[in-house]
């Protein structure tokens, strides 16, 4: 069976290349943007240097200043009317996984109508969004690159994940020089978010040879460079690094799936409004090591890449050695693991929900093996 590599058409990457960015932006051929982002980058310059990028190409912009982290149903359709009423002809998303989500919710919603509930799952939209023009800020999410985005329902307390190659972007553009001076606790969660994707695309039985190349050189490079970018947020060098790593994890688990550290995260963010990135970091190890118990063999050339020797291991070893060196990385950058899910809120109440939620989620299916409902609450567990 063949395979389909999906990857925006142009991508921008390295210290200022926002500032190269205008003259695909006139390419595009449309004159009135909607800017989708946060507050904090609209007061903080950010959003400026992006409109100063469309003023070159001659293109008048509205701001919908608006989103939250993990973006809502009311944030799309907030942006879907802000779209409308001002007869914007396409999007510009400035921000990290948040704005990038919820530009491709309301980029489709606008071509393609109905609630944004009706597109959870895997490819449920006939057409694709209006062009998106994707200023990533952060390190780690890979939201534009891919062909995934997350929308919380609010009332039934649900991440809906959606897989749909009409939400592809035009444009990526990822500088780094828009990444400095980030707090040491984002750099670290993004991070740590990156390396999640790095690994559930290795392992998933949907990897390929395309896919594992660029997830193995992503996980290579965190290891190298994620705690330099930690320790030192004006450490250019690191950010330019964790900059490729975006693009080399997003090529890949775009294309070869995730799986249930992914599916698990994601209901600890929809019920709980949990940080994703560090959800990821506390529950990567948990559930490698029992994907690693069914099939241990992709672990070597994690093991490799992760800096650890093969040579003489058994695969169980070199899986081993992987999950000791994620739990080592994740409290070299100020990720405590293991940790306690109840002391950020989570009620062993819940448990059985958050449970069935994973097992629905889109993520889910990528996985090595399919858990029981039991075997996903006792992982879950293991952290409360």
């Amino acid at each position: 069976m063949g395979k389909v590599l999906y990857v925006p058409s142009t991508n921008l990457m390295g210290r200022g290349c926002l500032g190269e960015v205008a003259p695909f932006i006139e390419e595009l051929g449309f004159k009135k943007a909607l800017v989708v982002t946060d507050q904090f980058l609209n007061k903080n310059g950010i959003v400026q240097k992006v409109i100063e990028q469309l003023e070159k190409a001659n293109v008048e912009c509205i701001v919908y200043d608006d989103v939250k982290p993990n973006p809502t149903i009311h944030n799309v359709e907030v942006g879907v009317s802000v779209f409308r009423e001002n007869g914007c002809e396409f999007i510009v998303s400035v921000g990290g996984g948040s704005p990038q989500d919820a530009a491709k919710g309301i980029g489709l919603m606008v071509t393609n109508g109905g609630n944004i509930r009706d597109y959870e799952g895997v490819g449920k939209t006939k057409y694709k969004s209006v062009p998106i023009v994707a200023v990533n800020t952060t390190a780690g999410t890979s939201a534009e690159y891919t062909i995934n985005y997350v929308i919380t329902d609010e009332e039934r307390q649900v991440k809906m994940v959606m897989v749909d190659k009409n939400s592809l972007v035009a444009i990526s553009v990822n500088d780094p020089e828009l990444m400095m001076n980030k707090p040491a606790d984002l750099t670290a969660a993004t991070g740590m978010d990156a390396l999640t994707h790095a690994i559930e695309a290795i392992v998933t039985p949907g990897a390929y040879p395309v896919t594992d190349a660029t997830a193995l050189a992503a996980v290579e490079i965190i290891f190298d460079y994620l705690p330099r970018a930690v320790k030192d947020g004006s450490d250019l060098e690191a950010r330019e690094q964790m900059v490729y790593v975006m693009f080399l994890g997003g090529v890949a688990f775009n294309n070869a799936g995730l799986g249930y550290v992914h599916a698990m995260a994601h209901q600890l963010g929809g019920v709980y409004d949990l940080p994703h990135g560090v959800c990821n970091a506390m529950l990567l190890p948990i559930v490698e090591r029992e994907n690693a118990k069914r099939d241990p063999s992709k672990f070597r050339a994690i093991a490799r890449a992760a800096g650890i020797d093969p040579t003489n291991k058994t695969d169980e070893q070199c899986a081993n050695g992987v999950i000791e060196a994620i739990k080592n990385l994740a409290k070299e950058v100020g990720i405590p693991i293991p940790s306690k899910l109840s002391e950020l809120g989570v009620d062993h109440a819940d448990v059985e929900k958050l449970a069935d939620f994973a097992m629905k989620d889109a993520c889910a299916p990528g996985n090595p093996f399919q858990p029981t409902k039991e075997e996903v609450i006792t992982m879950f567990q293991e952290i409360l």
